[in-house]
């Protein structure tokens, strides 16, 4: 079975537990790494989220995919936090972050830059506006690879 097909059928499973505990679901990855595969689960909530959060999130969780068993194999389930510098994988995410430190890359080169560090001062109209240095930058959502929260020392 396909990756994109094993994420979405949990996120389905997993979705309204999610929805009724007030949690909010930023990521899923399954991922083979060395023989093993990882069923990955980051979840998240206003405040932050703690061990007996992702105890509970798992514990659900697991009983659903034993339930329905819809991965052919054997696999590692991890329920987590998304961390300090969480992915920003939706424009909903991106919004969130305004006023915030952002690291992103592109596609294509914006301004000869392909990465960029900085404060990201709005999101409006699909662009993302960051201030990196003693200049801003306008990036088109369209050519954003990935984009996360970013903690500046």
């Amino acid at each position: 079975m396909s990756t994109p097909k094993i994420k979405g059928i949990v996120e389905q499973m997993v979705q309204p537990y999610l929805d009724e505990h007030n949690f909010e679901l930023v990521d899923i990855e399954y991922v083979k790494e060395g023989s093993n595969y990882f069923l990955r689960v980051f979840v998240d909530k206003e405040g932050g989220i703690d061990i007996d959060d992702c105890g509970m999130i798992s514990e659900y969780l697991s009983g659903k995919l034993d339930e329905n068993d819809p991965i052919p194999e054997a696999y590692f389930l991890e329920v987590s936090s998304p961390g300090a510098e969480r992915p920003l994988k939706k424009k909903e995410d991106v919004a969130k972050a305004v006023g915030k430190d952002v690291f992103v890359t592109v596609y294509e080169q914006v301004e000869g830059q392909k990465e960029l560090e900085g404060r990201l001062l709005s999101f409006e109209d699909d662009v993302l506006v960051i201030s990196a240095g003693k200049k801003e930058y306008s990036i088109p959502y369209a050519k954003v690879a990935s984009a996360r929260l970013a903690i500046v020392f």
